[in-house]
């Protein structure tokens, strides 16, 4: 499941709308709400995240949230790691043949380390300028 797929699923069924429901509002068949839900298509293109958005009524932050995830919720990641250092491209690979092993807290850690390294790596890119 996707990080999109999960929250749409949520929204769903707090508001005890069935996938045919919200599927037919939507024009799309219960297939692909299913698929889209469960992650076994590729993330939602602009104008559909806007009908999702549009159907369940959010706004504002929780709109932002919705094309937030729609971004990061390709079920197959490719890592393009050409012109990278030798530790860019092992990182990947180590990530790729691991990453589902690790829980759901394992995750969580390296998603805040990474995010914490981001950070650092843009404030030091922005000092050298």
């Amino acid at each position: 499941m996707t990080p999109f797929g999960e929250r749409v699923r949520q929204l769903r069924r707090e508001r005890g709308i069935s996938q045919q429901a919200m599927a037919e509002a939507l024009g799309v068949s219960a297939g692909y709400l299913s698929a889209l839900e469960h992650g076994r298509r590729s993330p939602p293109n602009w104008a559909m995240v806007q009908k999702v958005i549009g159907f369940f009524n959010v706004i504002w932050d929780e709109a932002e949230e919705l094309e937030r995830l729609a971004r990061v919720s390709h079920p197959r990641v490719a890592v393009d790691t050409a012109g990278l250092s030798p530790r860019a491209t092992a990182l990947a690979n180590r990530l790729a043949e691991t990453v589902g092993e690790l829980d759901e807290t394992a995750l969580e850690r390296l998603t805040e380390q990474l995010e914490t390294a981001l950070r650092g790596s843009r404030r030091r890119a922005r000092r050298r300028s």
